[in-house]
C-alpha cells in the first residue's frame, strides 16, 4: 500500500483521505468518509473494506476511530441523487465532508473523485482505496457507517430486507420492490425503481 501521505507528512501537513459507499445501491444514501492521521502513522490496512468480512471491517473500524486525528462522514440523499444523478451527489457529498473538519488540512486524496475549488491540491486516483492507507481507512468507514444505516431502514420498512442486501440489487430486493412498490428511500431515477413506478405499483409498505 502506498502512503502517499508522507508527501505531507513530511512538511508537517495534515492530509485527508476520502472514500464513499453505496453508490450502486437502489435505496438509502451515500456515505462519504473523511480520515486524517497523525503524522507518521503506520498503515494497518493492506486492502479496502469491500475484500473485509463484516467483523474485520468493525474491528478496523474501532481502530481508526482510536487512531486518527479526525474522522467525519456526510451524505447524499435519495432525493439529492434524484435531483443530481449519483455522480454529482456524490461528489456534493465529498465537498460537504471536507467542509467538516475543525482544522487546516495541506491536502486531500480522493478515490477517483476530482474535487475543484479547494484551496488545497487534490489527489484523485483511480483504487485508492486499495492504495492509500487515509482512503482505505475512509472505506471502511463509509462502509461500516451505511451498513448500520440500512440495518435501522430495514426495522422501519421490514418488507425489503435491507439487512441483509443493504439495498443492493439483488433478486431478493427486486422481487420486493416489485411486490412492495418502492419506499420512501428508494432512488426513483434508477432503472429498477423506475420501472416499478412506471406501471403504477408506488405505494408505501
Amino acid at each position: 500500500m502506498e502512503l502517499l501521505e508522507k508527501d505531507f507528512w513530511n512538511r508537517d501537513l495534515p492530509v485527508a483521505g476520502l472514500d464513499e459507499a453505496g453508490r450502486g445501491p437502489l435505496a438509502g444514501p451515500v456515505v462519504v468518509a473523511c480520515t486524517v492521521f497523525p503524522p507518521n502513522t503506520e498503515p494497518f490496512l493492506e486492502v479496502d473494506s469491500k475484500k473485509l468480512s463484516p467483523a474485520k471491517r468493525e474491528f478496523f473500524f474501532k481502530k481508526i476511530l482510536r487512531r486518527a486525528l479526525y474522522v467525519g462522514v456526510s451524505f447524499a440523499t435519495p432525493r439529492e441523487i434524484e435531483e443530481l444523478n449519483i455522480y454529482r451527489a456524490t461528489q456534493k457529498a465529498y465537498l460537504k465532508a471536507l467542509k467538516k473538519v475543525p482544522f487546516k488540512l495541506g491536502g486531500v486524496i480522493t478515490d477517483c473523485m476530482p474535487l475543484e475549488g479547494l484551496e488545497v491540491p487534490v489527489i484523485s486516483i483511480p483504487k485508492a482505496d486499495e492504495k492509500v492507507f487515509s482512503v482505505a481507512a475512509a472505506s471502511v468507514v463509509a462502509k461500516v457507517i451505511r451498513d448500520r444505516i440500512m440495518e435501522l431502514y430495514s426495522k422501519r420498512f421490514p418488507h425489503y430486507g435491507f439487512e441483509k442486501h443493504k439495498g443492493y440489487p439483488t433478486k431478493e430486493h427486486i422481487k420486493a420492490l416489485k411486490t412492495f412498490g418502492a419506499s420512501e428511500i428508494h432512488r426513483k431515477n434508477y432503472k429498477p425503481v423506475k420501472e416499478v413506478l412506471n406501471k403504477d405499483l408506488f405505494r408505501k409498505p
